[in-house]
């Protein structure tokens, strides 16, 4: 059984969907006890999957028994890498889900059934983008993946959710044909779609890895990696996408679908191309790293001029999309500009879901969107504001918080890596961090509560608010009261929050997982511990 766990990754939400499909659309009841479970038994397998790989190195798993050197099978590939990977997607998951828990007091509607499905098809699709040792597969599993999150944007009732998604669609789609047609181009040279083959090819065989088609195909990969994760300035899609999808909706993708992106672009240069190609061109990556240092000075700035919760956060999420970019690209002589970035893959990932739980309580239960509405929140809400802080503080790079170790390894990689100018745009872009969140501070504690009646219409949406049965194109939503949330609206916000401390603690293990992966020499790695 311990064997199957790569593919049961996958079934557990892949089965769950379809039994919503068959027993959640006549029973709505149903539908969040089944996502749960399939989710559960997801993290459960990935964390044997992952345990399996830290222990006893990288391996495959073939599906239906196809071996290699035939190359016509699916093959999966665990490695501690996107072992730890793994992990992150099923608990991002897991808390996101349980906050979609509805109130005893509120009926399901008849999107309820086909939301979760979506839900479930999402994370099969990220799940699968992870562990596929295929650059075909990987393109089907980005297209499941990208289908279904236009589908979670596209699932509110306002309009603004429906252009969203709509241009969602079409910068995705161009992703997508620039990701395709380099694969084709790489399948042309080297006849085989299996990464670590067409790895070896490039390795040994000087006259492939040089073509002219090779090159091109790795440009057009790269740029089609690069749309799908919003990297500056391809990112227009991702504002409105993050910001009027429903709240359900909101807490998976924007924890997620940017990060798996750039987990995407490093398996491409690690494993797919391989570093020594990659690095072996003059000056791309001092191009990169400056495309990078424009990405996070233009986020951070566009964040400085936001009214709106999740718009601010969206734009710092590009310029985190930055960071990641840039410090995969340092080319340090050590590689810990590549650490740091797979490590705040991780870390991002557990500060962005604290942030968006946050900002979906704040909509959800209180129909508060803008940041001026905020006063009074930090005396009667004090355990929400505990999990906003604790995300405030990582996004800022405070320790012990996730947020300072990520950065501490990638300013690490811009010193070593003779890159001043991204050292600068990341200390910056958490100085200007340091000015949006304590701005949101001084508000929450002296500010007072506007909840006196007035109501806001922004065009945001929450899935939530089909229970009322609002027929309209836009959800008015009226500021009220402010009060604790529910548990089950704290319960992931807490865990989220517990979880950007504990893996800023853990930080050292962490980044030893990481860099096994990489293949670095054990004197190298002994120096973490």
């Amino acid at each position: 059984m311990l064997e199957q766990l790569p593919a049961l990754i996958l079934l557990a939400p892949l089965f769950g969907a379809l039994l919503i499909g068959l027993i959640g659309l006549h029973d709505r009841r149903a539908c969040f006890p089944i996502a749960f479970t399939a989710l559960i038994i997801s993290l459960a397998s990935a964390i044997g999957a992952a345990m399996r790989a830290f222990t006893g190195g990288a391996y495959n798993y073939f599906i239906g028994g196809w071996e290699e050197p035939l190359g016509i099978g699916i093959v999966l590939r665990v490695d501690a890498l996107n072992g730890l990977l793994l992990i992150a997607i099923a608990v991002v998951a897991v808390l996101a889900v349980i906050f979609t828990i509805r109130p005893s007091s509120e009926k399901d509607t008849d999107k309820t059934a086909y939301f979760y499905i979506l839900f479930l098809l999402l994370c099969v699709g990220l799940f699968g983008i992870t562990i596929t040792g295929d650059a075909f597969n990987l393109f089907v599993l980005i297209e499941v993946s990208a289908l279904t999150s236009y589908g979670l944007v596209a699932i509110g009732t306002s309009r603004r959710c429906k252009m969203a998604a709509f241009h969602y669609l079409l910068m995705g789609t161009v992703g997508a044909s620039f990701y395709l047609l380099g694969v084709g181009y790489l399948y042309l040279k080297t006849g085989s779609l299996n990464m670590q083959d067409i790895n070896t090819i490039l390795t040994t065989n000087a006259t492939v890895a040089q073509s002219p088609a090779i090159v091109t195909a790795f440009i057009l990969i790269l740029v089609g990696i690069w749309i799908k994760m919003a990297f500056f300035p391809l990112y227009g899609w991702l504002p409105n996408a993050y910001s009027y999808s429903p709240s359900g909706s909101s807490c998976l993708l924007a924890p997620l679908m940017t990060k798996v992106s750039v987990y995407v672009m490093i398996r491409v240069m690690l494993s797919l191309f391989g570093l020594e190609w990659v690095f072996g061109h003059p000056g791309w990556s001092d191009l990169v790293v400056w495309l990078a240092v424009i990405a996070i000075l233009a986020g951070s700035i566009m964040a400085l001029a936001q009214r709106e919760i999740k718009r601010m956060l969206c734009y710092l999420i590009v310029a985190e999309i930055g960071y990641m970019v840039g410090g995969a690209w340092l080319n340090d002589p050590n590689l810990w500009g590549l650490t740091g970035a797979s490590y705040h893959i991780l870390a991002d990932a557990m500060m962005t879901l604290c942030l968006f739980l946050f900002a979906g309580i704040l909509f959800k239960y209180h129909g508060v969107s803008e940041i001026g509405d905020l006063g009074g929140m930090f005396k009667k809400m004090p355990i929400t504001s505990i999990g906003f802080i604790v995300g405030a503080l990582a996004m800022i790079g405070v320790p012990p918080t996730c947020g300072f170790f990520s950065k501490f390894y990638l300013i690490r990689g811009g010193i070593e890596g003779g890159h001043p100018e991204y050292v600068a745009a990341l200390l910056i872009s958490s100085l200007v961090n340091a000015v949006l969140f304590f701005r949101i501070f001084e508000i929450a504690y002296f500010g007072k509560n506007p909840a006196a009646g007035h109501s806001h219409d922004h065009g945001h949406d929450d899935h939530d608010s089909h229970d009322h049965d609002d027929p309209g194109d836009a959800v008015t939503t009226a500021a009220r009261p402010m009060r604790e949330a529910p548990v089950y609206a704290l319960i992931p916000l807490l865990a989220a929050a517990a979880l950007i401390i504990l893996v800023g603690i853990f930080n050292g293990q962490i980044i030893e997982l990481i860099r096994l992966t990489f293949e670095i020499p054990a004197t190298v790695v002994s120096n973490l511990r």
